[in-house]
C-alpha cells in the first residue's frame, strides 16, 4: 500500500484522489495538470499558475538548473520554492528528456537525485531512458534494463521526505510496458509515470497511447499514482484519465502559443485563421482574434499576445480538467469521452482501444451511477453492458421463457416474461428501474446495440442449456441474428398479425 495517495471516487479507470507530497506539506487533488515552467524563460509566473488558474503542482527541469551557471547557485541558496515563488508541489524532471533529444548528458541519478534533493524538490525523477517508438525489440529491453538500474539507484537515496518517481519505460511493447509496471510497482518508490510518450503525443498516436497506459497499469498495483508524462493537451484528457492516468505535465501551453496555436477540446486551432473565440475565458472574453494579431509580438504594456495565448491555452485545459472531475463524480466519464471522441479521428481511435480493454475497465467501473447514455455505437462496448452480460448466469430462469423488446402479452403460456433492451439483452421486468437498465437509448438504434443485446441472449442460453427460450426482436439485424444461438426461437414483431 501506498499511504501517500488515496482513492475518493471511480468511474471506468479513472478516479479523483488525493497524492500528499510531504516536502511540500500539501495534498494535490487529482487528476492534476502540473504546467511546465522553464526556469530560464517564465512565460507566466508561477505565482499566477496558483491564484489565476488553480495549479496545485508544477513541474520544472532540474538538469536546466544545475547547467545553467547563471541561475544554479541562486536556486540552491533559495530553494527552489522561493526562486519560483511557487507555494505549492513543485516536481522536477532529471534530465532524461535532454537524453533521448541529445543522446548524452553529464550527469548520473546518484548526482541529480542529491541535487534535486538539495535545491528543495517535492518529487524528485531518476536519470531514466526513454525509449522512442518504433525502435526495435532488442534495443527496447537494453534501455528497459537500464531504466531498472536508474530505479535501484534512486531506491537507495537519501532523499528524506521527498518523493521519487519510478519511471515505466517499454516503448511500445505492451509486455515490457507491463513488465516495467511490474517492476517498478515493486520498488519502495511513489509515483509512476508512463515515459516516452511524446513523440506518440505529437502525432495524434493516441489508440498507442492507451494501449501503452493500460500495459503499464496492467503491472502495477491498483494504489500506485500514475503520471502521463508530456501530456496536455485539453482534447485527450478525458480519454487518458479514463485510461487510468492521475497526473499530467505539459508545456503545450507556452510552446504552442510561442508558435501562434490555440488550444481547444477538440483540437488546435492558428490564430492567424482565426475570426472568432470560441471560449469565454478572461482572454477570449476581453480579446478578439485580429486584436492578438495587431500586437505583432509586442503585446500591451503589460503582456503580450504569446502571454495571452499561453493563458488561454491554460485555461481552457485546466478547464477540461475541472469537467473530467465532474464526470468522475457524476458517473458519466465515458460518455465525456465519448463526445470528445468525435472531434477528431484519432480520438475515436483511442476510445476503441479503450473499450478493447472493458473488461479491465469493469472491475472499477461503479456498479452503480446515475445515468446511462447510448450516443454511439462503441456504446454498445462499454464495460456496463460486459457486466450485466456476466451477471445473467446468476439469475433463476424457468423452463419456458419469453424475451421480447415488447410489453407482455395479455395471453401467453411462458412461465415469464422478459424485457429485452438493447445493447443489454435480456432481464427480469422486476430489475427494469436499476442501473444500467434505465439508459437511455435513441428510438433509431444501430446494429451494434442489437449485437450487444443477442449477445446477451447467448449469454443466457450459455447459462441456462435446459430452458426453453424465444426471443421477440424489434425487426434486429442479420448480423445480430446470427449471433442469437439457434435453440433460441425467434420472432419479428413487426412481423407479428400481419
Amino acid at each position: 500500500m501506498r499511504d501517500h495517495f488515496e482513492i475518493r471516487d471511480h468511474d471506468a479507470a479513472g478516479r479523483i484522489g488525493r497524492l500528499e507530497v510531504p516536502r511540500a506539506g500539501v495534498t494535490v487533488e487529482t487528476p492534476a495538470l502540473l504546467p511546465v515552467v522553464n526556469p530560464n524563460v517564465l512565460t507566466i509566473e508561477p505565482r499566477r499558475l496558483a491564484e489565476e488558474f488553480g495549479a496545485e503542482m508544477l513541474i520544472t527541469n532540474s538538469y536546466i538548473i544545475r547547467s545553467t551557471d547563471r541561475i544554479r547557485g541562486r536556486v540552491l541558496d533559495q530553494g527552489l520554492h522561493e526562486f519560483l515563488g511557487f507555494d505549492g508541489a513543485i516536481m522536477t524532471d532529471s534530465g532524461s528528456f535532454q537524453l533521448a533529444e541529445y543522446g548524452d548528458i553529464d550527469v548520473t541519478t546518484e548526482e541529480i537525485i542529491e541535487f534535486q534533493r538539495q535545491i528543495g524538490s517535492d518529487v524528485a525523477t531518476p536519470v531514466d531512458v526513454p525509449t522512442p517508438p518504433d525502435v526495435d525489440r532488442d534495443r527496447a529491453e537494453r534501455e528497459l534494463e537500464t531504466t531498472k538500474t536508474a530505479l535501484a539507484d534512486a531506491e537507495a537515496a537519501d532523499t528524506g521526505d521527498m518523493l521519487l518517481n519510478a519511471p515505466v519505460q517499454g516503448s511500445t511493447f505492451p509486455d515490457l510496458r507491463e513488465a516495467a509496471g511490474r517492476h517498478a510497482s515493486a520498488t519502495d518508490l511513489d509515483v509512476f509515470p508512463v515515459g516516452a510518450m511524446v513523440p506518440l503525443l505529437n502525432s495524434y498516436r493516441y489508440a498507442e497511447v492507451v494501449e501503452a497506459v493500460r500495459a503499464a497499469k496492467r503491472g502495477l498495483d491498483p494504489d500506485a499514482p500514475v503520471h502521463l508524462f508530456g501530456a496536455g493537451h485539453p482534447m485527450m484528457l478525458a480519454l487518458a484519465v479514463a485510461a487510468g492516468c492521475d497526473l499530467f505535465d505539459s508545456a503545450a501551453y507556452a510552446l504552442m502559443a510561442r508558435d501562434g496555436r490555440y488550444l481547444t477540446v477538440s483540437g488546435t486551432e492558428h490564430l492567424e485563421e482565426m475570426e472568432y473565440f470560441p471560449c469565454s475565458c478572461p482572454v477570449c472574453a476581453e480579446h478578439t482574434p485580429a486584436e492578438l494579431r495587431q500586437m505583432d509580438g509586442g503585446g500591451t504594456a503589460d503582456r503580450s499576445a504569446e502571454e495571452l495565448l499561453a493563458e488561454h491555452n491554460l485555461h481552457v485545459t485546466f478547464e477540461e480538467l475541472r469537467r473530467v472531475k465532474a464526470a468522475i463524480r457524476s458517473g458519466d466519464l465515458l460518455q465525456l469521452v465519448d463526445r470528445r471522441a468525435r472531434g477528431h479521428p484519432a480520438m475515436l481511435d483511442g476510445l476503441r482501444t479503450l473499450l478493447d480493454h472493458a473488461d479491465e475497465i469493469e472491475r472499477t467501473d461503479p456498479v452503480s451511477k446515475d445515468a446511462f447514455f447510448y450516443t454511439s455505437h462503441e456504446s454498445a462496448r462499454r464495460p456496463e453492458v460486459r457486466r450485466h452480460h456476466d451477471r445473467l448466469s446468476r439469475l433463476a430462469v424457468p423452463d419456458r421463457l419469453l424475451l421480447t423488446e415488447s410489453d407482455a402479452p395479455s395471453d401467453h403460456e411462458y412461465d415469464a416474461v422478459w424485457r429485452v433492451k438493447p445493447p443489454f439483452g435480456p432481464f427480469p421486468r422486476a430489475l427494469s428501474e436499476t442501473y444500467p437498465l434505465t439508459a437511455e437509448v435513441p428510438e433509431r438504434l444501430d446494429g451494434a446495440a442489437q449485437v450487444a443485446a443477442a449477445e446477451g441472449v447467448a449469454s443466457l442460453a450459455d447459462a441456462n442449456p435446459d430452458s426453453d427460450l424465444t426471443l421477440g426482436h424489434d425487426d434486429w439485424a442479420a448480423r445480430a441474428l446470427d449471433a442469437v444461438p439457434d435453440r433460441v426461437e425467434t420472432e419479428n414483431l413487426r412481423h407479428l398479425g400481419r
